[in-house]
């Protein structure tokens, strides 16, 4: 049974989504990916959004673009916590994604990442996981170790070859 559910209106933001997946399933959490748009689909976006917790969604991940209404109104309807991450647009770059999913109003909470953050949004759901997880708690170390251990070896090789090995 999948804990997170990763959302997006359309599957031009599947390389962001990507990101996320990716992370979930290194670290050995299950989710699942679906596309729904709330503005094209309105039933089925809200027959999804309010089934989400009896199917055992733990945390939503949404992605969106412009207007960017998927994550709010993932929050509005979903009792759990929801990530949104904004997606870049040719119009403003994004920021406008990024507006609208931050100026949630009050009492409809939407944790976001940065503009086509896909990996630290799955990052943020896997941390949330494990708050009662302590084993997905010990990945997400081993996940951090991996990360600095990355950094000392290329520190390293710089330090032994100079620019010319980049």
């Amino acid at each position: 049974m999948p804990q997170v559910s990763i959302v997006m209106g359309s599957d031009s933001d599947m390389p962001v989504m990507k990101k996320a997946a990716e992370v979930l399933e290194k670290l050995g959490v299950s989710f699942e990916m679906r596309i729904i748009s709330a503005h094209r689909e309105p039933e089925e976006f809200f027959d999804y959004a309010k089934s989400a917790e009896d199917r055992g969604i733990k945390v939503v991940i949404a992605g969106a673009g412009m207007a960017a209404h998927l994550p709010g109104m993932c929050a509005a309807i979903f009792p759990l916590p929801v990530i949104g991450i904004p997606m870049h647009t040719t119009s403003l770059g994004g920021r406008d994604s990024l507006y609208s999913i931050v100026q949630m109003p009050s009492g409809i909470p939407v944790a976001t990442v940065a503009i086509g953050g896909g990996a630290n949004a799955g990052l943020l759901a896997a941390k949330i996981l494990a708050v009662s997880d302590g084993e997905l708690l010990k990945k997400l170390k081993a996940y951090s170790t991996e990360m600095k251990e990355a950094v000392i070896a290329k520190d390293a090789k710089l330090t032994e070859t100079g620019y010319a090995a980049y």
